[in-house]
């Protein structure tokens, strides 16, 4: 039987030492200073082009939410949730093999498939468990208590999208692993998903508004990127090809999504104009438990009739009823709903 304290004690002392490389180490697989640079960028957006003129460019409780940012990013896995989910990923593989001898991963299929394939279909079934999630802490009375924290912002802006409790990473992730370890996907795998989806997400939230083909573009240079790098085992360059030759796939790229990705954009993917309705103060009366649940995709709201966007939404009032009340602080909103 494995050693459950020592790999709690050994997930906590290396997962710290890993954040203390991060921060000590810039590279272009460097989680931190993705963080950064993403968050500098939406922020120049704001700053630029904001959707809400009146809204300050450091609006109500921007401060507190960026703190958050590198909270829930990385100092609560150095404390609790990293050291604890070795132990439940070890406990459950485990007893999984002791109790019906089935050993998951050479059973497998999707070891064999192309790299492409295993990221299309981890985020596609990631984002269905945590869409399905994020409509659990809306149902939820207690699960809702937690996630309040998140609605409790005013003003919306991009370093809102990480202000969450810290019991929310516990239930998604909890609820994840399950599925994910079932395909053999990792959860902290596959860094160019954990890097798109955040920049999604910082997107939903931000103080902008930009078209679909603007949106498609961007996407359509990324997939560009990836595809010239041959980072998705797609090897259409060779790795002596030149610049202009990844710079001429990056534009064709860039123009198929503009061009054919764009009129989708704002179906497929969740948008600001689409998730600022999802943090609404006032919503209809059949619809009290929230709207618009998709964190990266918005297809799930269309499929399962959650999708609400009665107006463009730029100046609706944000929170839920009583949100006047909830804490400010840091400290009283991470003990929040621990007990009623």
């Amino acid at each position: 039987m494995p050693n459950y304290v020592k790999i709690f004690l050994d997930g906590y002392g290396g997962y710290a030492s890993y954040v203390w490389y991060e921060v000590t180490h810039p590279s272009w697989g460097n989680y931190f200073y993705w963080l950064i640079a993403i968050s500098l960028f939406f922020m120049a957006l704001e700053w630029m082009k904001p959707w809400r003129k009146e809204q300050g460019r450091f609006r109500k409780d921007f401060w507190l939410d960026a703190f958050y940012m590198f909270f829930n990013f990385f100092l609560f896995s150095v404390i609790i949730y990293n050291a604890a989910s070795d132990v439940v990923v070890n406990f459950f593989n485990y007893y999984i093999n002791l109790f019906v001898a089935i050993d998951l991963k050479a059973l497998n299929p999707m070891y064999s498939w192309p790299m492409w394939l295993i990221l299309l279909v981890g985020f596609f079934v990631r984002d269905f468990v945590q869409w399905w999630t994020h409509r659990l802490l809306h149902k939820s009375e207690r699960l809702w208590e937690f996630h309040k924290v998140h609605h409790s912002i005013q003003e919306m802006g991009f370093a809102g999208h990480l202000r969450y409790h810290w019991m929310e990473t516990i239930v998604y992730r909890t609820i994840e692993y399950l599925p994910l370890a079932l395909l053999g996907i990792g959860l902290y795998d596959f860094f160019i998903i954990h890097i798109f989806t955040l920049a999604v997400g910082h997107y939903n939230h931000s103080n902008i508004s930009i078209s679909g083909r603007v949106t498609g573009g961007i996407l359509g240079g990324l997939i560009g990127v990836a595809v010239a790098t041959n980072s998705f085992d797609i090897v259409l360059l060779s790795s002596e090809a030149s610049l202009i030759s990844v710079l001429g796939v990056v534009l064709v790229c860039v123009l198929i999504g503009a061009f054919f990705l764009g009129p989708l954009m704002k179906t497929v993917f969740n948008h600001p104009e689409m998730h600022i309705w999802h943090h609404a103060h006032d919503l209809p009366e059949d619809r009290r438990t929230g709207v618009n649940f998709g964190l990266t995709l918005a297809i799930w709201d269309f499929i399962f009739g959650t999708a609400y966007i009665p107006t463009d939404g730029r100046d609706i009032k944000l929170g839920f009823p009583g949100v006047e009340a909830f804490p400010e602080s840091f400290g009283k909103q991470v003990v929040y709903g621990l007990k009623k």
